[in-house]
């Protein structure tokens, strides 16, 4: 006879997804680290004060798109490519490939009997 399962009394933990801010953040310091400049540069030429460019790279400042958009303007960036790395941290790591046995004469096609 079939053991029977136990139905989980509580759902799956799941890790809480990161925050937009705190990315978007950790990616505006590596870029501007990248680039060997300082906060205050980099404040500066954004037109933002070295208090607040350093709270939007500890996650702490929910900035707007035209504070984002300056930063990235300092760094060098556009906006879309700032925007389209932050968004590839919130992707899944992706998982193995699956092998797949290739057929001996080395086609895309085999026959089966």
């Amino acid at each position: 006879m079939a053991s029977i399962l136990p139905f989980p009394s509580s759902p799956r933990h799941r890790e809480p997804e990161p925050l937009w801010r705190e990315l978007l953040g950790t990616e505006l310091r590596r870029r501007r680290h990248e680039r060997g400049d300082t906060l205050s540069e980099t404040a500066d030429a954004a037109g933002v004060s070295p208090q607040y460019l350093s709270e939007m790279e500890r996650g702490l400042k929910e900035p707007s798109s035209e504070m984002i958009a300056a930063v990235a303007g300092a760094l060098e960036t556009s906006l879309l490519e700032l925007t389209s790395s932050v968004a590839a941290g919130l992707q899944p790591p992706a998982a193995a490939p699956i092998a797949t046995a290739q057929p001996a004469s080395g086609g895309a096609f085999a026959l089966a009997a």
